[in-house]
């Protein structure tokens, strides 16, 4: 197995902050140490190279946990360009508001390059104000338009709770 100590981390940083722009996360998160365990590695040398981390990949980051079955982490002239998460992906983090955020997908793809999130399969986004379910949602991180839809039929759900009152908004 060959191993770049320091292409998944790299990589994987740049996915997850991404992520984290999704969804206003926690911004001390940023400047925390990244932790990767997985079962297996097998990454490449060389500014083209393909790093394959697989059997339970966890990814945490400060209030960041990522989990999914496999990572596919490529870079293209020596800077990431992909990372593709599948197996059942789950990711939680905390924002700087107080609220959490918990995400399912059966896959997440990363084109670092155009700066596009494509999460599919069964996707969930929930937070404390609401939540988002639908077979795919596109995120473009330059522009902050997300796109959902359903596949063959599917439908995209939203739920957005109401504003809770402020505390002492009783009558005059």
């Amino acid at each position: 197995m060959t191993r770049s100590p320091d292409l998944p981390a790299r990589l994987l940083l740049v996915l997850l902050a991404a992520a984290c722009g999704l969804a206003g996360a926690r911004s001390s998160d940023r400047n925390q140490p990244m932790d990767i365990e997985a079962g297996r590695s097998d990454c490449g040398l060389g500014a083209n190279a393909t790093c394959t981390l697989s059997g339970n990949v966890i990814i945490t980051q400060g209030s960041l946990r990522v989990v999914s079955a496999r990572a596919v982490i490529s870079q293209s002239n020596g800077n990431p360009s992909r990372a593709q998460l599948s197996g059942g992906v789950t990711l939680q983090q905390d924002m700087d508001d107080g609220d959490r955020i918990q995400a399912v997908a059966a896959n997440v793809d990363y084109d670092m390059q155009s700066e596009v999130m494509v999460l599919t399969g069964n996707v969930t986004i929930n937070q404390q104000r609401g939540s988002l379910s639908g077979q795919r949602v596109v995120y473009n991180l330059k522009t902050g338009q997300i796109e959902s839809g359903g596949d063959g039929g599917g439908r995209v759900r939203m739920r957005i709770l109401p504003k809770p009152a402020p505390a002492g908004g009783g009558s005059p």
